[in-house]
């Protein structure tokens, strides 16, 4: 049986997540289980922009250097990194704090900006990725997610994270060939299972509810999760946070691809008390997703029945952000008559509902919300 450690940690006080982190560790076998030394280490936090800490969008600091003190006592030799949504490895992690953290524990900068081809017999949907030169310099990978609600995905766990193993906008493509929620999921299930993290720790001391994974709102759970097995501690927060696991696509390709289970019965909770951390009111979609078809009069009907992303134009200060990011082509965000000036509006019939711009909206005024069908028929 996979084991998921649940421990309590009230705040970011450096000595506070260093305990935590380190009984955590001990309670699914100890950090030496996972790595040896003389092996290459790539820590993978979620550094999807560049945002302070206090927004809950990245891995928080303090639990990257909790984790990476504690590795580097095995001898091994750590790099980090991810590929963010928006800019640099480098710049996100300076406005995060991460950076700060590894010049100080001299962990290098891995490389995430040099495109690899790549061949995994083993996809089940998905054969061939271009991954970042990262994953393969090194020979263990560490991933440390940060709990947030998804509006594509409805959760962004364990196996979410290793989307930013795939370099710079080259992630766009993927919405395009899988506009699909569920087929999405397969995808990253297959990246997952060929980044094959050995260990997952996850930062849920604060957490983000609501219009996620860039614009929610930080809300507090005092815990961090450990587990080998990434499909049994997402569904382990889906518990916490009153989601039916299946009702997020990544757990269940996961658990149908063999990448871990999702059943309560066969999963070990060990550390502090589940029901402790019960949050039945954090602000998530709870019902199922209803997956975006893109052909003929599935199509017609997806535009009518799919969530789609809304802007606030009294809000929005037409950054262009969701026009550069939108990855269709011609855009199906973009600026109206080409004036800069004023919001970009959305054509809904060539929208795939990625929520890229969701997602990455600097400004938080971009929901995702229900057409008027679906709302009239439920």
């Amino acid at each position: 049986m996979p084991k998921v450690a649940l421990i309590r940690c009230e705040s970011y006080e450096y000595e506070k997540v260093r305990s935590a982190v380190g009984r955590g560790l001990e309670l699914i076998g100890g950090v030496g289980i996972f790595v040896k030394q003389g092996q290459r280490l790539l820590l993978k936090p979620n550094l999807l922009v560049g945002e302070s800490p206090e927004k809950c969008v990245t891995t928080h600091p303090a639990v990257f250097k909790a984790v990476a003190e504690i590795i580097k006592g095995t001898g091994a030799v750590l790099s980090y990194g991810d590929s963010p949504a928006i800019g640099s490895t480098s710049s996100a992690a300076r406005k995060c704090g991460i950076r700060a953290v590894a010049e100080d524990l001299d962990i290098s900068e891995a490389d995430f900006k040099t495109p690899v081809e790549v061949f995994f017999e083993k996809g089940v949907q998905n054969k061939k990725f271009i991954v970042a030169k990262a994953v393969l310099d090194n020979d263990v990978v560490v991933s440390l997610p940060k709990l947030k609600t998804h509006g594509f995905e409805k959760f962004t766990g364990c196996v979410k994270n290793q989307f930013g193993c795939i370099p710079g906008m080259r992630k766009g493509e993927y919405h395009i060939k899988l506009p699909n929620a569920v087929q999405f999921a397969q995808m990253l299930v297959d990246l997952n299972n060929y980044v094959n993290p050995a260990l997952y720790v996850m930062d849920g001391v604060w957490a983000m509810e609501g219009n996620g994974p860039r614009g929610g709102t930080p809300r507090k759970m005092s815990v961090l999760l450990f587990s080998s097995d990434p499909i049994a501690l997402d569904a382990t927060v889906c518990r916490i946070i009153d989601v039916d696991p299946e009702h997020v696509p990544a757990i269940t390709m996961g658990y149908k691809s063999g990448s871990g289970t999702y059943l309560e019965k066969e999963i070990e909770l060990v550390g502090d008390d589940l029901d402790g951390f019960r949050l039945p009111d954090f602000d998530i979609e709870r019902s199922p997703l209803t997956p975006y078809r893109d052909r003929g009069v599935m199509r017609f009907l997806s535009n009518r029945f799919v969530p789609r992303p809304v802007i606030d134009e009294k809000k929005c200060v037409a950054c262009g952000v969701c026009v550069t990011i939108c990855p269709t082509s011609p855009k199906s965000v973009d600026w109206i008559a080409g004036d800069r000036q004023r919001p970009p509006r959305h054509n809904y019939e060539t929208c795939i509902r990625c929520y890229c711009c969701q997602e990455l909206c600097p400004e938080s005024v971009i929901d995702i919300r229900h057409p008027l069908v679906r709302r009239i028929f439920g």
